[in-house]
């Protein structure tokens, strides 16, 4: 498994030699995206929505479904949250940094930010304990959502703001570099999505520190490694944005659940 390769620092634009890095290999690694009080606060915020959602049995945000599990304690909590940048004021006005705008140079002409499309801001809690329910995800290209809106395969570009500081036995982003070129045929057989967990000679361990943010193209094989440590070590929480292209497709409460968000049951 691969854990070096190069990293980068944001500023007001993204430089040529960061647009090829991304073009070449379907991501990129920026370091102290945002700071530890910055990282604090949007824990926090996380924490204030799941005890809201936890007293409402919320199920379903704008027809996403909602991961629950068990933490450490033997208390309940929320692994996958949904649209959360819609049920806190912190979390919205996180994406009214700048620097996202920035970012959409990346996804190409007509790109936005997909605040109240596709997930809209998807928070992820991982914790690694016997009871857990969410502690890994197999293999998979995200790309193929569009097959299930009856839509062209545009791009979608997964900001990643990690709050977590990782090594490798901590689990995590996995992908393979370069995977964002494939035909269809590829995307769609290379793998059983979402059913193989099994690790692949190719693949990139993507190690960040809490802060750090990251981009991955959709069309890119990508999973999520379970942590090889137990308990409190194990937790780590990441926050996902997708950067999208294509006709503006918002959702709301009225928005039904799609077929591929039946697969959230097989990750465990």
């Amino acid at each position: 498994m691969v854990t070096n390769y190069r990293r980068f620092t944001l500023t007001e634009t993204i430089s040529t030699e960061q647009k090829n890095f991304f073009e070449e290999y379907g991501f990129i690694h920026f370091e102290n995206f945002i700071n530890a009080d910055a990282v604090k606060a949007l824990i926090t915020a996380s924490e204030e929505v799941k005890r809201r959602w936890l007293v409402s049995d919320v199920q379903k945000v704008n027809g996403v479904p909602i991961k629950y599990g068990v933490d450490l304690s033997g208390q309940p909590i929320v692994q996958r949250f949904a649209f959360i940048n819609q049920h806190h004021p912190v979390l919205a006005e996180f994406l009214l940094d700048p620097r996202f705008n920035t970012l959409l140079e990346l996804g190409g002409i007509g790109a936005r930010l997909g605040d109240c499309e596709k997930d809209g801001m998807v928070f992820n809690h991982y914790v690694n304990s016997p009871k857990s329910k969410f502690t890994q995800m197999g293999w998979h290209v995200d790309g193929l959502r569009e097959i299930f809106y009856g839509k062209k395969l545009n791009p979608m570009l997964n900001v990643g703001i990690h709050l977590s500081d990782l090594k490798l036995e901590n689990g995590g982003l996995r992908i393979i570099p370069g995977t964002h070129k494939q035909g269809l045929a590829s995307m769609l057989f290379k793998k059983a999505h979402f059913l193989n967990n099994e690790p692949d000679a190719n693949e990139l361990a993507i190690i960040p520190k809490a802060g750090d943010l990251t981009i991955h193209d959709g069309r890119l094989w990508h999973r999520v490694g379970k942590s090889s440590v137990v308990g409190e070590q194990s937790r780590r929480r990441v926050i996902y944005i997708p950067i999208v292209t294509g006709k503006y497709q918002p959702k709301d409460e009225n928005s039904p659940t799609l077929l591929y968000q039946r697969f959230a049951g097989l990750v465990k």
